[in-house]
């Protein structure tokens, strides 16, 4: 073998230099890749975890007001349609929920409690307001809804909402929102986030008696007007 023979023999080709040049490269951008995704969800976490405390993030804010006429719709409950252009004379407690979110589903307890007490004055409705259903992941359904009711023992009219047509017009970025409508309309009260019994009972008791309504329900103070 002479010099040049051994030269070529220890040196790589330029095809061989190639190759573990395209080899380092994608080492490179998969690991530029992999710390990419850990930054995404590690801000995630972070967002999540520096979220209001009592109610979990909800990802749309109507432009709702204390007031104002409340914006019309119509579901199908598990205890039949309901219209809120016809209200039967009476108001309405509206409680927009996530299947998956913790608090909607310890204020399942409170709000049976209410419905039990003020069922036959006070018309109650809670529809789904999430996209999501009950593993966070998939598109919520029909069957997440029936789920939740049965799981959780909800005793009041829910609502299944595939358009998410409530929850453009009413939620108000977090879970669950309740909105108190009265008799002629109007809004009286909103509240994000789980609310006590005794401050929704107020309410009710209040709009019952045509009182004023703090409008909301005591989780802030009252306006004075």
């Amino acid at each position: 073998m002479n010099r040049r023979e051994r030269r070529q023999n220890m040196n790589p080709s330029r095809v061989e230099m190639e190759r573990q040049a395209q080899r380092r490269r994608t080492i490179i951008y998969v690991t530029l890749a992999v710390l990419a995704i850990g930054a995404i969800v590690a801000v995630g976490i972070a967002v999540r975890s520096t979220s209001v405390q009592n109610a979990s993030d909800a990802p749309t804010i109507a432009q709702i007001s204390v007031g104002q006429v409340a914006p019309t719709f119509a579901v199908s409950t598990t205890a039949g349609p309901f219209d809120l252009a016809k209200g039967d004379g009476k108001p309405t407690l509206l409680e927009l929920f996530a299947t998956w979110c913790p608090h909607c589903q310890r204020e399942v307890k409170v709000l049976d409690g209410l419905y039990a007490r003020n069922g036959p004055r006070v018309n109650f409705v809670a529809v789904s307001a999430s996209p999501l259903g009950v593993d966070s992941v998939t598109a919520e359904s029909q069957a997440d809804v029936i789920a939740f009711m049965q799981k959780f023992g909800v005793s009041y009219p829910i609502a299944f909402d595939p358009d998410l047509d409530v929850a453009r017009k009413y939620l108000q970025g977090g879970f669950p929102t309740i909105v108190l409508i009265g008799k002629d309309g109007k809004i009286l009260a909103i509240g994000s986030g789980e609310l006590a019994g005794s401050d929704l009972q107020k309410a009710l008791t209040a709009v019952s008696s045509g009182k004023p309504v703090n409008p909301s329900f005591g989780t802030q103070p009252a306006k004075k007007t």
